[in-house]
């Protein structure tokens, strides 16, 4: 009998989604909970898995086509019967009539203590699985296939990069390379379609700025007592904990420390103009933003306020990954209290964010400098040193946090960093 595929409802208030991307063509073999289609939708971009084995008979809608959810996007004959389809050239997103074909599904390899070898050496993984693995300075030769005749998957990779015995595996990536910049003759010549990432984005920008007075304060904070902790205990944190110690787990403890001693920061109005009201959020949920490919995304932690650092750490690490490999659930995107932004990652000194409505603040995190600090001694005598500064801005809504409170905020999360003294575990 064939299976029919519907579109899943990724979320209490989601109704629709757009398929970005056909993962197997018709004819194609697929495997249970192998990856079929990508979709996007207001809370999350996923992948969607096959819930049966069989053939891809047909596919019901293209590519960038918006679908409501339970309708029926594509069907899945089994092997060797007439609901088959053979594998034609024609390309995946274009709607294909079933017919018969002839095809056999190759057996779920049992997991190997160490990757199958493939003839010739070559060992078999999707660009997907490549790039995750390099992301996280994986060997992939040393990454056990579950897939179709040993393919190394995408899950595969998530597995490994979470496992603290893969942390003996990995290695440094390598030096960043040059980017080639493309020709300009062969970039489009007419207008692109915004992707539905890309037009949600656009839409809640227009909407943040229009809703809220942005207002900004910067500081720098010397974080070389940070850095040298973090330098001590790197190697014992990632051999603990099974994931590498950064400064963002510090940049958080500190901001929710900060948070809850200014609790307007973490609030958010209700209502509207005529009638507007403070909501005091009785928890943080701090969203982290992760840039992705043409676009951007904020999973959150839930009830930061609860979590010990190492477990702050863990679910950093865990979310960028799942966001940019399209794993997140829909509960884990929206619905923060505050948000971190990383500006600093490409370069820049400090940006000036927008806010994550309905939120009232958000903080970008600049680059960490070496830099010359004057320093005065108790007895009042200057010196200079060389220490590791960082700019942080906060962006925040003047109808709600004035400056005083925004100053507040800064002197706590800038002491507490300065200053710091929690255990890391």
């Amino acid at each position: 009998m064939p299976t029919e595929i519907i579109m899943p409802q990724m979320g209490e208030s989601i109704f629709e989604g757009t398929i970005t991307k056909w993962l197997k063509a018709v004819g194609d073999t697929v495997a249970i909970d192998e990856p079929l289609f990508e979709i996007s939708t207001d809370k999350v971009d996923a992948e969607i898995p096959s819930s049966v084995v069989g053939v891809l008979a047909e596919i019901r809608f293209p590519e960038g086509a918006t679908v409501e959810v339970n309708t029926v996007v594509a069907v899945i004959g089994e092997v060797g019967t007439k609901d088959a389809a053979p594998a034609p050239a024609a390309k995946a997103g274009a709607q294909q009539a079933p017919s018969k074909a002839q095809a056999n599904l190759a057996q779920q390899p049992v997991q190997e203590s160490a990757p199958p070898q493939v003839a010739g050496g070559r060992i078999r993984s999707s660009p997907l699985a490549r790039r995750i693995a390099k992301e996280h300075g994986l060997q992939i030769t040393r990454i056990a296939g579950t897939g179709s005749e040993g393919r190394i998957t995408k899950d595969d990779v998530l597995r490994a990069a979470s496992s603290p015995v893969a942390q003996t595996t990995v290695q440094k990536p390598a030096a960043p390379q040059a980017v080639t910049p493309p020709e300009l003759a062969s970039l489009p010549a007419d207008a692109v379609p915004l992707t539905r990432m890309r037009a949600i984005i656009a839409e809640r920008m227009v909407e943040s700025v229009h809703t809220s007075p942005h207002v900004y304060t910067v500081y720098k904070v010397d974080m070389t007592r940070i850095a040298r902790l973090r330098e001590q205990r790197k190697a014992n944190f990632d051999a603990r904990n099974g994931v590498k110690l950064t400064f963002m787990p510090f940049i958080a403890a500190a901001a929710v420390a900060a948070l809850r001693r200014c609790p307007i920061v973490n609030a958010s109005l209700e209502g509207s103009a005529q009638g507007l009201a403070i909501r005091y959020h009785r928890s943080i949920d701090l969203g982290i933003a992760v840039a992705l490919d043409g676009g951007l995304i904020v999973p959150v932690i839930r009830h930061a306020e609860q979590r010990s650092f190492a477990d702050v750490a863990h679910s950093i690490a865990d979310l960028a990954l799942r966001a940019r490999s399209k794993k997140l659930l829909p509960d884990e995107v929206g619905g923060s209290t505050f948000t971190l932004t990383n500006a600093g990652a490409f370069g820049g000194e400090y940006g000036m964010p927008v806010i994550n409505q309905p939120e009232s603040a958000i903080l970008a995190v600049g680059g960490l400098r070496k830099e010359p600090a004057v320093l005065t001694d108790a007895d009042g005598n200057d010196s200079i040193a060389i220490r590791s500064m960082q700019y942080f801005c906060l962006g925040f809504d003047h109808r709600l946090i004035d400056g005083a409170d925004g100053g507040k905020f800064m002197m706590e999360f800038k002491k507490t960093l300065e200053g710091w003294n929690q255990e890391i575990g």
